[in-house]
């Protein structure tokens, strides 16, 4: 089974996206993907483009979050993009 590639883009210091990081490990489904975060500050374009609305979440390079993530939907928009 190919997993999915989940990325969360996020700052130092963001407690948005700590809480962001712990609902996905909530949702109990790591067999699925691979986890990456990614600094917004470490790129230009990426600290322009997110700035303001971080943490934000993609699955399979397809925004699935932004600001919140529910652990439940979650896990039922990897099982559909798994599901592919």
């Amino acid at each position: 089974m190919v997993k999915a590639h989940v990325i969360v883009y996020s700052r130092p210091g963001c407690h948005l996206c700590d809480r962001a990081k712990a609902s996905i490990l909530r949702a109990n489904c790591a067999d699925l993907f691979t986890l990456e975060e990614i600094n917004i500050e470490s790129d230009s374009v990426l600290l322009e483009r997110y700035q303001n609305d971080i943490p934000v979440v993609t699955i399979n390079s397809v925004e699935a979050f932004k600001h919140r993530v529910d652990p439940f939907e979650f896990k039922r928009k990897l099982s559909h993009l798994v599901a592919l």
